[in-house]
């Protein structure tokens, strides 16, 4: 059974969200074994400027970056990734597990992203949308697809 973390910005609040978060965390138990970080969120003023958000994504990537095993494949989930669809997905975390890697980290940012350390450190990076949404959101969508990915390699009906 393979190693997933998924490495996060910020903490689930709203019930709905944390509701769906672990559904999806309870059916992929018989995938992989997930493993979840919530980092904290850098707080910023109302309007910060761009160097104290610079400044909080420096501290965040030192944070994510902490947190990744040895030799692990960071997947960093950022807007200049590359969108794929579900089975492009599964075909990666099937390359992924076919190299005999340890561990495969994905990480979502908070509000403003990631910043370009973590981005340079990841093995790929990858784009849900070009639209946005909220990083809560996000790792619940996340979560789906990497459920959808498993079970498109198992040839399972799930997705169709």
């Amino acid at each position: 059974m393979i190693n997933i973390q998924l490495i996060c910005v910020g903490k689930l609040k709203e019930s709905f969200y944390t509701a769906a978060a672990a559904e999806y965390v309870k059916r992929l138990g018989a995938y992989c074994r997930l493993g979840l970080v919530e980092l904290p969120e850098e707080r910023l003023p109302k309007d910060p400027s761009q160097a104290q958000i610079e400044g909080a994504l420096s501290k965040e990537a030192k944070l994510i970056l902490a947190q990744c095993p040895p030799r692990s494949s960071l997947v960093a989930l950022c807007i200049e990734g590359r969108q794929r669809s579900s089975e492009e997905l599964a075909q990666l975390l099937n390359t992924w597990s076919n190299r005999g890697e340890r561990q495969l980290s994905f990480v979502i940012g908070g509000s403003y992203g990631l910043h370009p350390t973590v981005k340079a450190a990841a093995w790929v990076q990858l784009s849900m949308s070009p639209m946005t949404f909220p990083h809560h959101l996000a790792r619940v969508m996340l979560l789906e697809q990497i459920y959808r990915g498993f079970k498109i390699n198992e040839g399972s009906s799930y997705h169709k």
